[in-house]
């Protein structure tokens, strides 16, 4: 009989912890926050975005040449990361400057380039049969 290992075998709860860790949990408007941040990022062009201006600020002429996409597509995408202030605009006379908006946003993708790069290398030294074992060792 399969028995999967996902749940627990005897239903107990503590209901002191589960108390403890409702009242310490992101409360509901910042976790459905999070998640927007998260949905935006999950965009290829706008990591590619996120990338070009880690390196520092762009207007949106040379950010739009940087990535070979019209300038049109480069403001629709820099209007939701606007939005959810991962970056920030500067005008200086007619020309709009974009920044990443805080540091927070170079650590994240730092971070979470790190993380891919790594799980890349581990993959690449060992094979389709170590990648299946990293993915066992995550859950």
């Amino acid at each position: 009989m399969f028995i999967p290992d996902d749940v627990c075998d005897l239903v107990q709860i503590d209901l002191a912890r589960v108390r403890a860790l409702r009242a310490a949990l992101t409360a509901p408007e910042t976790v459905q926050t999070l998640a927007d941040t998260f949905s935006v990022l999950g965009d290829p062009t706008r990591v590619r975005i996120l990338d070009a201006l880690s390196h520092g600020e762009l207007c949106v002429c040379d950010l739009a040449a940087v990535l070979r996409l019209s300038q049109s597509a480069v403001s629709h995408q820099l209007r939701l990361l606007r939005g959810l202030r991962l970056v920030r605009p500067r005008r200086d006379g007619r020309v709009v400057f974009y920044s990443l908006d805080d540091q927070h946003i170079m650590a994240i993708f730092r971070q979470t380039l790190q993380h891919v790069e790594e799980d890349q290398s581990a993959k690449g030294a060992t094979g389709a049969r170590g990648a299946k074992g990293a993915e066992g060792r995550r859950r």
